[in-house]
């Protein structure tokens, strides 16, 4: 089963990437604001939501579809109900803004779960992120391990880095859209700046994930995710060896996202805990 479904999300991810190129070269703007004036929505965006559950649903008409762009609400996200016990977890272009701007750096991200599509309750079956700007596709499955694939040829295992120590390491993340939210969080950025390497933050959490997967970052943290901002690159990463977790016992949510090797993420925990604190998160 995991690989009939992930062959159907290859194909998916790979007709929606290619779509969404095709609209960022034909010239691409603003059709809506969701949640803040800088949380924008293209019309590509929600065409290609709508060729990608086209295309689900035709194949699986009794799997349930949970998208950014679903259209319940102005916060965006919608879901189609299903019957199967397995939900697609879709985010259409992951990285709108870098998309809208011409950064070839946005992804198309389908996963597959099993049980409710919420952080706390589902398991991740499988992951594919498509970064359509230069054909590279991530792919994962449970028990499968996780693969990168370049301009359509092999598929070749990817690992996380080799364990840092936290003075080494690189770490990326990525900001809320609110602004109260995200000058608290520039308030950690700044007390982690002198521990770690450096920072990063490339605008597509889905590909950030992916990062860790295939060794291009050792860590990588963010929080307000949603579950198609993560739910695919999550479950690649850990096929890679990562750890991919919120605080303590808790599964990724909104709180937290982290994920890294597990060295890394046993240091990284703690100061995130202790930054947030000094900064009132």
């Amino acid at each position: 089963m995991p690989s009939e479904l992930l062959d159907l999300a290859r194909r998916i991810a790979l007709e929606a990437g290619a779509l969404a190129a095709r609209r960022r070269r034909e010239g691409v703007q603003v059709a809506a604001t969701k949640s803040s004036i800088v949380d924008v929505v293209t019309e590509a965006d929600r065409e290609v939501e709508r060729l990608i559950r086209e295309r689900i649903l035709a194949a699986r008409p009794d799997d349930a579809v949970l998208g950014e762009e679903g259209g319940l609400g102005e916060d965006g996200g919608g879901s189609a109900s299903g019957t199967s016990g397995l939900s697609w977890v879709v985010d259409p272009i992951d990285g709108t803004v870098n998309y809208l701007y011409g950064i070839p750096h946005y992804a198309v991200s389908i996963a597959v779960v099993e049980g409710d599509p919420d952080p706390l309750t589902w398991r991740g079956l499988i992951g594919c992120v498509l970064n359509p700007a230069i054909g590279e596709l991530f792919t994962g499955s449970s028990g499968g391990g996780a693969f990168l694939s370049v301009g359509g040829g092999p598929d070749e295992p990817i690992r996380v880095a080799d364990p840092v120590p936290l003075e080494l390491a690189l770490i990326s993340t990525g900001f809320a859209y609110a602004a109260e939210i995200r000058g608290e969080q520039g308030g950690v950025i700044a007390g982690m700046l002198p521990m770690v390497r450096d920072i990063r933050r490339f605008g597509t959490a889905s590909l950030d994930l992916c990062m860790v997967a295939n060794g291009r970052t050792d860590g990588f943290f963010e929080r307000t995710l949603s579950p198609w901002d993560h739910a695919a690159g999550a479950i690649i990463a850990r096929e890679a060896g990562a750890v991919v977790k919120g605080f303590g016992g808790d599964a990724p949510s909104r709180d937290l996202v982290l994920a890294a090797g597990p060295a890394l993420a046993a240091r990284l925990e703690p100061l995130l805990i202790e930054l947030g604190g000094r900064y009132g998160i």
